[in-house]
């Protein structure tokens, strides 16, 4: 069986929707974070990718790398 997220990325790649499991999974693959980590970064900059990743690498979680 195919692992479907693997091929398919987030409708907005410059969002993250936290309404869609699938996207949900793939932002916590990509940002290399938590479910969690990755709710609480949406909660205190909003959706926009950047600010989320900017948050994260600011300390509300961790992030290794990856890319938006």
């Amino acid at each position: 069986m195919i692992d479907e997220t693997s091929e398919l990325g987030p409708l907005d790649p410059g969002r993250v929707n936290m309404m869609d499991p699938l996207e949900v999974q793939y932002w916590c693959r990509e940002l290399r974070c938590s479910e969690r980590q990755l709710e609480e970064a949406v909660r205190a900059a909003g959706d926009h990718i950047a600010a989320v990743r900017e948050t994260l690498e600011a300390g509300h979680g961790r992030i290794q790398g990856g890319r938006a």
